[in-house]
């Protein structure tokens, strides 16, 4: 056991000292703000100059509401964006809802025809946008009241927010001049067409906590996906090292191969608690702070922490004891990470599969996958943040799951003794259930 305490001393004491370690725990809660928050923050930003738009109107009488329409853009409330599982959402549905968010202003003028054929005008103004006079033109047809389709021209023809911002400016001014022309109370319309806001709350009258609750389920995941990735591929590296350079033939005269393979998993698993118990006072902290503040976080239970613990260890000891066989397999780290490349796929399924559970958490789909013991770290732990199953089933999950990787560390043990002395080439799967059977 003494020896089993100094492999697991220096694997913590060796990581935690180390450059990496302090950079990821203080960039990591840092990478995180930045890429949930800062994207939408910048959405909000006016970029550059405003918009110089032409428009061209050939009705005679939309001009001044299609212009009206288009600077009300910028006033508009900005809605709260929308959350769809992954294929769910077309590229039009994702510009029509950076368009709501995106803060642009425009210097807009009228072209009169005055006499001139609209190819004529068009010429014109095609010259003024490549001498960049003009970002893009209008052209309202004659009969866009009656299904007209209008024009747009612009320099940058990738630029899908403005399209989407102009299509539904347009849209609303013809909308507005239809109800006129048809004898319709614009006004006393809006009035009645005023949408419903829903409070939505839980079955024991608890306020929902909404985009953040989402984000915050899903925070969990993607944090248990990255952590048990990162830490894995850790330990991988460490089991390649120690290959490449033999000193396994040293560490094994002192010491037998499965307390050295325990030692080690103990010992990375320990930087991992501390690195993201290090996130989690962090958290507290910012809670503490929104307490006070107009910006507000959903709250949490102390037992989620526990939670988030527990499947992090079981997570962790599953994939990481599979990356250790992975590492006493091969002899560089360049095949380690082609033939761990399976494992990476499992996780993705894994947080692939959470997004259906967070839709229903209670449905056949996510108790198997709760329960399933590559998928469980992530997926039961989604379950108890959404809508906490019955505790017979976190049981079970846990006790499927620790079970599963006691039976995997002792079967790594076994393949472990007997790759991480072979060298020259990369074992093949006969090769390893030959070494299972003669360990």
């Amino acid at each position: 056991m003494k020896k089993f305490f100094a492999v697991v001393k220096r694997e913590y004491i060796q990581r935690v000292r180390t450059k990496f370690f302090i950079v990821a725990t203080v960039l990591g809660p840092l990478i995180t703000f930045g890429f949930t928050v800062v994207p939408g923050m910048m959405m909000m930003i006016k970029t550059g100059g405003p918009t110089r738009l032409a428009i061209v109107d050939q009705t005679g009488k939309m001009y001044e509401r299609v212009a009206s329409e288009i600077n009300q853009e910028e006033g508009r409330p900005r809605p709260t964006p929308t959350v769809a599982m992954p294929g769910q959402v077309s590229r039009q549905d994702q510009a029509r809802q950076a368009a709501g968010m995106v803060r642009t202003s425009y210097v807009i003028e009228q072209i009169d025809l005055d006499g001139r054929s609209i190819d004529e005008v068009r010429t014109q103004l095609n010259g003024k946008v490549s001498g960049r006079e003009l970002d893009g033109y209008l052209i309202l047809p004659a009969n866009l009241l009656t299904g007209g389709q209008p024009e747009f021209h612009a320099r940058n023809t990738a630029d899908l927010i403005t399209n989407e911002q102009l299509q539904r400016a347009i849209s609303q001014a013809v909308r507005s001049q239809r109800l006129v022309e048809n004898g319709i109370d614009e006004k006393r319309l809006d009035e009645l067409s005023k949408p419903v806001e829903l409070k939505a709350t839980g079955a024991a009258g608890e306020e929902s906590k909404g985009m953040a609750g989402f984000f915050l389920v899903f925070g969990l995941g993607m944090l248990i996906y990255m952590s048990v990735l990162l830490y894995g591929q850790l330990v991988l590296g460490a089991v390649v090292e120690e290959k490449e350079t033999r000193i396994a033939e040293i560490l094994f005269s002192s010491i037998r191969p499965f307390p050295l393979m325990m030692g080690k998993l103990i010992g990375v698993s320990l930087v991992a608690l501390t690195q993201l118990g290090i996130w989690g006072l962090t958290f507290f902290a910012v809670s503490i702070w929104a307490a006070g503040s107009s910006f507000s976080l959903p709250s949490l239970s102390p037992f989620l922490f526990v939670y988030f613990a527990i499947f992090f260890l079981m997570g962790f000891f599953i994939y990481s004891t599979i990356y250790a066989v992975v590492g006493s397999m091969v002899t560089t780290t360049q095949e380690g990470g082609q033939l761990a490349m399976p494992v990476v796929l499992m996780l993705v399924a894994a947080l692939f599969v959470s997004f259906n559970v967070i839709r229903n958490p209670n449905s056949p789909l996510a108790f198997w996958a709760s329960l399933f013991p590559f998928f469980a770290p992530i997926t039961m732990l989604v379950r108890i943040v959404t809508e906490t199953p019955p505790f017979w089933q976190i049981l079970l999950s846990l006790t499927i799951g620790f079970t599963t990787a006691t039976g995997l560390i002792w079967l790594a043990s076994r393949i472990y003794r007997v790759g991480m002395l072979m060298y020259g080439k990369k074992a093949t799967i006969p090769e390893v259930m030959r070494w299972v059977r003669q360990a």
